[in-house]
């Protein structure tokens, strides 16, 4: 009897806890030093690859990934081989210096290693991007790049103002998503925003039935745009089949109107 008085004491604890804080939000983040380069400006550019709760500034450790590229001007660079180690939010990420040499529009794309959840029973796979435009070419920033997940950009994922709309399409297979649901963080970087309550930590937003989603920022800076699906494969753990949340994370900076 005091064991089962314990044991519910202890469940009710946790309940308590669950229904109080809702759950952090994961995200991939693929962030460049800059998302225009312009004739005047530094042509190298830092890419750095995390993993984390963005909006508290809370990192995980991300391994070195399966795949790291960038494509541009039709073609694709494996980049994996140049990832040198670097700390974000004191955990384990990446980084590298890449030189754009032409104009063009260049997409940097992450696929990680499978990140076990506990709290979740599940494995998280993050497919992370994000566009750089260099030397006045805007052309191809909408280029699909056959993930197995990913995000779509309808709207222009550069040059935007704080305030104006970012849309994309959810794809899972080359095929949109209906109704899917989107997770949104912003990249508190200078830990100068604050949420009123834990519900405006991460907001969440569905795509229409065409996989079409939308989002308005308030603030500049970068944003993240998480969309969730359930992979159609599993991995075992601990002798037991676990499943995949295969995440289409993209990321896009909104400036500051001057």
């Amino acid at each position: 009897m005091y064991v089962k008085s314990i044991k519910s004491a202890i469940w009710s604890v946790l309940l308590t806890v669950f229904m109080t804080f809702p759950a952090m939000a994961h995200f991939g983040m693929v962030i460049p030093s800059d998302t225009m380069v312009m004739q005047d400006d530094n042509r190298d550019i830092t890419v750095t690859l995390s993993f984390s709760h963005p909006m508290e500034m809370a990192g995980m450790e991300l391994v070195k990934p399966k795949i790291f590229a960038v494509s541009a001007n039709g073609k694709k660079q494996d980049l994996l081989g140049f990832l040198n180690p670097v700390k974000v939010m004191d955990h384990a990420a990446w980084t590298v210096q890449y030189a754009v040499k032409r104009p063009g529009t260049y997409v940097f794309h992450m696929e990680p290693q499978p990140y076990w959840e506990p709290a979740e029973d599940c494995f998280i796979v993050h497919l992370t991007k994000t566009v750089v435009t260099a030397f006045g070419d805007d052309e191809g920033w909408d280029v699909e790049l056959g993930l197995k997940t990913e995000i779509v950009p309808i709207t222009k994922p550069f040059g935007l103002y704080k305030g104006n709309v970012f849309q994309g399409i959810v794809k899972m297979d080359g095929k949109p998503v209906p109704y899917a649901e989107v997770e949104v963080e912003y990249y508190n970087k200078e830990k100068t925003a604050h949420a009123p309550t834990d519900y405006m930590v991460t907001q969440t937003i569905k795509a229409d039935k065409n996989g079409l989603f939308t989002y308005a920022t308030p603030a500049s800076g970068w944003w993240g745009f998480a969309a969730l699906n359930t992979a159609d494969y599993t991995i075992a753990y601990d002798g037991r089949e676990k499943d995949v949340e295969m995440g289409a994370v993209i990321w896009v900076y909104f400036h500051d109107w001057k």
